[in-house]
């Protein structure tokens, strides 16, 4: 796929998700999200070759600095990607995202164990992903779910659920169903 193509997808899929973007050139200049996951296209290239992996830890860190997410190099990450707001998200080494997927602010795709294997999440396609929460371990995210803000995820979520909570419970999810039912909602510091 052409470079000039991808660009014009993120800035699409900027437009589809956030209800303040106002035009491509505003979002492109001053979307974090947007910058951070362009670099990691280019990061990303660079770690297929072991030769420019050295680069482009650097090229992520960098970015890193300046977006404030933080996305190794070795992450697959899919079509149509969106990042709202930015800061504080960790996408871990060995993350799969799919196409569509949406994430806000503190996000962690982290791993749980030390091993050289798979550890971080698999995300299915069309996902969205709350602000603050975190999943951990190498588990998947089923296509067309949705994961609650500050929602700690340790497990499996199947195809078309929510996962809400600390630690996260999963139901099935209704049709048209927002991310987080205002009602519902259970205060995490209750937790603490």
């Amino acid at each position: 796929m052409s470079v000039l193509r991808t660009i014009r997808e993120d800035l699409q899929a900027a437009r589809g998700h956030d209800p303040a973007a106002r035009g491509d050139v505003e979002n492109a200049v001053v979307y974090s999200g947007l910058h951070a996951i362009w670099s990691h296209r280019i990061a990303h290239r660079m770690w297929a070759k072991p030769a420019l992996r050295g680069p482009a830890r650097v090229l992520a860190q960098f970015t890193r600095f300046l977006t404030g997410i933080e996305i190794h190099p070795g992450a697959t990450i899919g079509r149509r990607f969106f990042i709202d707001h930015g800061m504080g998200v960790v996408i871990g080494e060995t993350t799969e995202i799919g196409d569509d997927v949406m994430i806000y602010h503190g996000v962690t795709l982290g791993g749980r164990a030390n091993a050289k294997t798979k550890r971080h999440p698999t995300i299915g396609d069309r996902v969205t992903i709350g602000a603050g929460a975190k999943l951990l371990g190498p588990l998947v995210i089923g296509a067309d779910s949705a994961i609650g803000a500050n929602a700690v995820v340790t497990r499996d979520v199947p195809v078309d659920h929510i996962a809400t909570g600390i630690p996260a419970s999963v139901r099935p999810r209704k049709q048209h169903e927002d991310l987080v039912d205002p009602t519902s909602y259970i205060d995490p510091a209750i937790y603490i």
